[in-house]
């Protein structure tokens, strides 16, 4: 991997980490479907706003319709999924089980897009899968029907993201590929297209019962620009360098910065436990990273 690849990866997931804060600032405030609708429409209109000063080519080269659609398992409903599990669980929480990422996108690519399973890339997975282990025993959430309900909101959110990353190879890397920028705005367009009418029934059905002052809506913009709108950006430019299931590392690199940011402006309790977990999530990321080995 190239220097330039790996900083965009750490950049990528100091940015990611603090998402978790930031919604764990704003959901709880607002609610699940507005936190998830401000944060794409943000995103929306802060790449509209950056490709019109950039000047770019705005030639989607026919692949338009699908990047809607890949907006919407890539960034509608997995910023719907943990808006929900921020209403219950820790910003460091939220981050440790998105750091599953990975195993998502490696179990999804050998089973139905034929990628190549190899036993370094596996003990990788399940290797970031115990480190994720210890730093959720560090935390201080109870075992209960919240920490249930906002895990498998987390999970189904990386399970999106394993097909999003393959489809985006698939569908965006053909034919010349798309660039990086366009996928991003494209992408951030067909979530906010789709979550638009749930917005509008969670408004008629239950409105907010505050909206929040300044601390909120500077969380939002953020949130919206900079985890969202820059940091997809350097997403997709990583997809089409190092490919779909080495992108998705990037996960095993956030729960650190989460638990970081989590402590630094929200309490969160630390312990030595997140040391040894953020060290064996190191190990997994040079498993996974490492050139190919023996397939399975």
């Amino acid at each position: 991997m190239r220097l330039a690849d790996f900083v965009r990866m750490l950049s990528l997931a100091g940015i990611w980490g603090a998402s978790f804060l930031f919604m764990r600032i704003i959901s709880p405030v607002l609610g699940s479907v507005p936190t998830a609708f401000f944060r794409v429409s943000i995103a929306a209109t802060g790449l509209l706003v950056m490709l019109a000063l950039m000047r770019v080519n705005w030639n989607f080269g026919g692949k338009f319709k699908v990047v809607l659609i890949l907006g919407v398992i890539n960034s509608g409903l997995p910023a719907t999924l943990y808006s929900v599990a921020a209403q219950v669980l820790p910003a460091g929480y939220s981050a440790i089980f998105n750091a599953t990422t990975p195993l998502m996108g490696v179990l999804i690519g050998g089973l139905f897009f034929s990628e190549q399973l190899t036993l370094t890339k596996l003990a990788g997975v399940f290797l970031g899968l115990l480190g994720v282990g210890v730093l959720t025993r560090a935390g201080p959430v109870a075992f209960d029907m919240d920490l249930l309900i906002g895990a498998l909101a987390c999970l189904m959110a990386t399970v999106c993201y394993g097909f999003a990353g393959f489809l985006a190879r698939r569908w965006l890397d053909q034919q010349g590929g798309l660039d990086p920028r366009l996928s991003a705005m494209g992408s951030m367009l067909g979530a906010t297209l789709f979550l638009l009418p749930l917005f509008g029934l969670s408004l008629l059905n239950q409105p907010p019962a505050d909206w929040g002052g300044a601390r909120v809506w500077l969380s939002l913009l953020g949130l919206g620009l900079v985890c969202t709108a820059f940091a997809y950006i350097l997403f997709f430019r990583l997809l089409t360098n190092i490919g779909p299931v080495k992108s998705m590392t990037v996960t095993f690199m956030t729960p650190p910065f989460g638990i970081l940011w989590g402590a630094l402006f929200l309490d969160e309790p630390l312990s030595i436990a997140h040391v040894y977990g953020g060290l064996l999530i190191g190990a997994a990321l040079w498993l996974v990273l490492k050139p190919n080995s023996k397939p399975v």
